[in-house]
């Protein structure tokens, strides 16, 4: 399911990034290195050393021929192979590979860069062989970066330099426990190669009332899956359900929000309930309690091209049992296919605390 999802983002960046325009290319190549995060102290015997890398890029240039890459100034897009030695054999070494998109600031000096992938671990955890992996239950998982560098081009005929610091996060996102996750805050340097030898012009023409737009009050029906673990090692993979309906109000060009409600039914949280009523008499479970739970959701949604990115702040109105809090989180990407119809692939957690990834498919009226 993993590669799956991974694969269905990569095709649907491809697919949106297809252009008949004149566009030019650079290749970079970025060592880094740095330390592990320490956000559970959990994960404390798994720091060791100083995690090193390398991160192999194909960026391909906008130059506005299309209005979205002059709103967002003229972002490249690309594809990573990415390489992690985390210095303890125990974790093993992480390779990956991310669709991502570069976005410019500071007359396009400053580079931020957002991938997300698939990455394949040597060395997951394994009840008899390497116990003490409590970072990755799975070989494969979800895997986010985001470098910041400053950045110069053509110094040297085609190659110029970057450097700056990258943060990388690993995580199966509790398809399987266990699952701590673990996050490199970094340094890294780096050279890029151009492809060709001088870029077309930017286009610039956009209105200077662009960023205004009016459109009606939307509504949207998603349907939300997938497959999750608790915490519990060897508790077993159970299938969830969501169930989303929410409106969303454009303010601009870019951004609407949105106002709805959530209905979870999580599979694994009716086994988790028995085995706490089991395993802990103390809490006074009977073991009976309603494993289903209601939300309502305050978000975001940033529009950009075909894709949009979202983010929701939620709060459950009907709890029945306490887990990991009575407030969640999501994040993820949407995919429109035409005016209506979307693909979505989300994050929902509590805090730092993973819960799920969901699969989603939904309408927008």
């Amino acid at each position: 399911m993993r590669l799956f999802l991974t694969c269905s983002f990569i095709v649907c960046s491809s697919v949106s990034f297809a252009q008949e325009n004149k566009y030019s290319s650079y290749f970079d190549v970025n060592y880094f290195k740095g330390n592990i995060a320490l956000h559970n102290n959990d994960i404390l015997h798994l720091i060791q050393g100083h995690p090193e890398g390398v991160i192999l890029s194909w960026n391909k240039k906008t130059f506005g021929y299309q209005a979205w890459e002059q709103r967002y100034n003229y972002p490249d897009y690309g594809l990573s192979f990415a390489y992690q030695n985390l210095k303890n054999s125990v974790l093993g070494n992480n390779y990956s590979i991310y669709a991502h998109y570069n976005f410019y600031f500071f007359k396009r000096n400053l580079m931020m860069r957002v991938g997300q992938g698939l990455a394949y671990t040597t060395n997951p955890y394994n009840r008899e062989t390497n116990f003490r992996n409590i970072a990755f239950g799975t070989r494969l998982m979800s895997s986010t970066y985001v470098m910041l560098n400053y950045k110069k081009e053509h110094l040297f005929d085609r190659f110029g330099l970057q450097g700056g610091l990258s943060l990388i996060h690993y995580s199966n996102a509790n398809v399987k426990a266990p699952n701590t996750s673990i996050n490199s805050m970094t340094l890294n340097l780096g050279i890029t190669y151009s492809l060709d030898n001088e870029d077309p012009e930017y286009q610039s023409s956009l209105q200077e009332n662009d960023n205004k737009f009016a459109e009606p009050l939307k509504y949207n029906l998603v349907f939300r899956s997938g497959v999750n673990e608790s915490d519990i090692v060897g508790s077993g993979q159970f299938p969830f359900y969501v169930f989303s309906a929410y409106a969303d109000k454009r303010i601009n060009i870019k951004s609407a929000l949105q106002f709805g409600a959530d209905v979870f039914f999580s599979n694994f949280l009716k086994e988790y309930i028995k085995y706490r009523s089991v395993a802990f008499p103390n809490d006074n479970l009977s073991g009976d309690e309603d494993y289903k739970r209601i939300g309502i959701f305050a978000g975001h949604e940033l529009f950009v091209n075909k894709l949009s990115l979202i983010t929701q702040l939620g709060y459950y109105v009907y709890y029945p049992f306490d887990f990991e809090g009575q407030t969640y989180v999501r994040v993820g990407i949407k995919r429109y296919f035409g005016s209506k119809w979307f693909g979505a692939l989300t994050l929902k957690s509590h805090g730092f605390k993973a819960e799920a990834v969901e699969l989603g498919i939904g309408i927008r009226l």
